[in-house]
């Protein structure tokens, strides 16, 4: 098994920064994409920025131009780097992960539990 562990969330006023961390433990052999959701109160989960093995970036237009995205293999790490925070960017951010548990398989698909990020105005 797997599992995705969120840090770095809390309350930051407005303009304020944020680095959120993940660590994935357990049964590893290798990740492929890593990314960062995000769900706000009564919205669908929503794609805030990615990054695949070989370091390309997405984000989200919301997003551009204030976070950034990277990740640690060694440490089966992805961490997301918010700057000029906005009450918008108040909500639930995810990890997810593609990983390989075992050489030549299929990849899973897993989720962090979420750590709440509140941006107060």
């Amino acid at each position: 098994q797997v599992q995705l562990v969120e840090s770095g969330g809390g309350l930051v006023q407005a303009g304020g920064s944020l680095r959120l961390s993940c660590a994935a433990s357990g049964s590893i052999f290798s990740i492929n994409a890593m990314g960062w959701y995000r769900q706000a109160p009564g919205k669908q989960r929503e794609l805030v920025a990615a990054i695949t093995s070989g370091g390309s970036t997405a984000y989200a237009d919301s997003v551009k131009g204030r976070g950034t995205i990277s990740r640690d293999d060694a440490k089966n790490s992805v961490y997301l780097q918010m700057n000029s925070l906005k009450p918008e960017d108040t909500a639930v951010y995810y990890c997810n992960a593609d990983i390989f548990p075992f050489p030549g398989g299929l990849t899973v698909d897993y989720w962090g539990q979420g750590t709440q990020v509140t941006v107060s105005s």
